[in-house]
């Protein structure tokens, strides 16, 4: 039985990647291993997000994505402008019946952010 799952994304730089999400994007930091910091993991809310340094991964930065389900998407949406996170596109209606939106980061992981319609 499947209980849960993290992300992980490769990215550049841990600790900017890591002041990103945590500034800007409202992540709590969990924990960071290593020296210089090469592993980390934030949380918010039931949701964990892992990063790894590039040079200890598999794959290059910036192919990662996920959807977060939120409560508000638009006070969300409203709250990461204010922060200044990288807003790819405004809340919008989709057909497949979520109003979502999207952000990036500096190596171009991308969160996408949705709550769920009345037309699902």
């Amino acid at each position: 039985m499947m209980r849960g799952s993290t992300t992980v994304f490769t990215v550049a730089d841990v600790a900017a990647s890591l002041a990103y999400y945590r500034d800007c994007v409202g992540f709590d930091v969990a924990f960071e291993y290593g020296a210089p910091t090469f592993y980390a993991g934030l949380c918010s809310g039931e949701v964990s997000l892992h990063l790894i340094a590039a040079a200890q991964a598999p794959r290059p930065p910036g192919h990662g994505a996920v959807v977060i389900f939120v409560d508000d998407v638009d006070a969300l949406h409203a709250d990461l402008l204010r922060r200044g996170a990288i807003i790819l596109n405004p809340p919008e209606d989709r057909d497949y019946g979520l109003r979502d939106f999207g952000i990036a980061d500096a190596d171009g992981n991308m969160i996408f952010f949705g709550t769920e319609t009345k037309q699902r």
